[in-house]
């Protein structure tokens, strides 16, 4: 499913998507090589329609891609941990992400309130692997400290489009 592309924002004009464009997202989420075309078909609107929607949601930055859904464990990378850096005051968050980002298996990397400095999501080949992957991280400059817990299972994965339904079916409501 391609639903973590999909960001809940608001457009220039103050609106929120509104129910077609959460229909929209949903059925492209679930059945990523739809087409417009048959997207209009299925949804009952013009197939202009769904591509005028479709490119406003992406210019907009609503969708912000139309790639595949990865599975890391898939291709060879089954341990995903998650770890905590704090930085050297100074230093700059910017900098210290962009070291991280030259790092293959740092998949995501955010600012974040209290103690720590940022959070990271880490995905390794087994966990002496992470060891390695944990030693690239802890020598870039600026960090001063790193905290790393391992996931055992993923119990709900990454999603968005609950998150949409609910804005669309209180946007509904409220009109």
């Amino acid at each position: 499913m391609l639903d973590y592309l999909v960001t809940l924002t608001t457009r220039e004009d103050g609106m929120s998507v509104d129910a077609l464009d959460a229909r929209i997202l949903d059925l492209f989420a679930t059945e990523p090589r739809v087409g417009v075309l048959e997207a209009s078909r299925r949804l009952g609107v013009a197939r202009g329609t769904v591509q005028a929607r479709l490119d406003r949601l992406q210019r907009d930055g609503v969708v912000r891609g139309w790639g595949p859904d990865v599975d890391t464990a898939a291709i060879g990378y089954p341990v995903t941990a998650f770890a905590t850096l704090q930085i050297e005051q100074g230093s700059g968050h910017t900098t210290v992400a962009a070291a991280l980002a030259a790092i293959p298996e740092v998949l995501e990397v955010h600012t974040i309130t209290g103690a720590e400095d940022l959070w990271c999501r880490i995905v390794a080949r087994s966990n002496a692997d992470l060891q390695r992957v944990i030693d690239q991280v802890v020598i870039v400059q600026g960090i001063q400290r790193a905290s790393t817990v391992i996931a055992l299972a993923e119990q709900i994965p990454h999603r968005v489009l609950p998150l949409l339904h609910a804005a669309t079916s209180r946007t509904s409501s409220t009109h």
